[in-house]
């Protein structure tokens, strides 16, 4: 989005966990389609929205369609900047080890697959989002 030549840059925080409310599922639902429309998008997974990035989710037992896997088709929209707050993930036991891993193929650098996954400490994910135009929290 431009407006006056400014970019705007939006910031999707995720605080809740996959299953259980709509949460979830809606905020990957917008930023798929905010990404449809060349937005600067980073995506923020901090308390309980770390378990949205966890491999091998199974939600047979609750009868909900597992939408985890559409994480992996972040890069092919474009989006470069998840952030993971590293405190939250040892708060419940959790290290990058859990997590998928997202990446992206730069096109500049004869299509390489890039990481595009960023564990951060709350000081530097406080400096991510206050470099933000929008917040959305879900």
């Amino acid at each position: 989005m431009e407006e006056e030549g400014i970019v705007k840059k939006f910031c999707y925080m995720n605080r809740k966990a996959p299953y259980g409310t709509i949460y979830a599922l809606e905020s990957l639902e917008v930023v798929l389609i905010a990404a449809a429309f060349d937005q600067d998008i980073s995506l923020v997974f901090a308390d309980d929205g770390v378990y949205q990035l966890t491999k091998n989710q199974d939600t047979d037992g609750i009868g909900m369609k597992n939408f985890s896997k559409t994480y992996s088709a972040l890069g092919d929209y474009d989006i470069k900047k998840i952030y993971v707050e590293k405190e939250s993930l040892e708060e419940r036991g959790l290290t990058t080890d859990d997590l998928q891993a997202l990446k992206y193929e730069d096109e500049d650098d004869d299509w390489a697959e890039k990481d595009s996954l960023f564990v951060v400490g709350r000081d530097e994910l406080s400096k991510i989002i206050n470099e933000q135009d929008v917040v959305l929290s879900f």
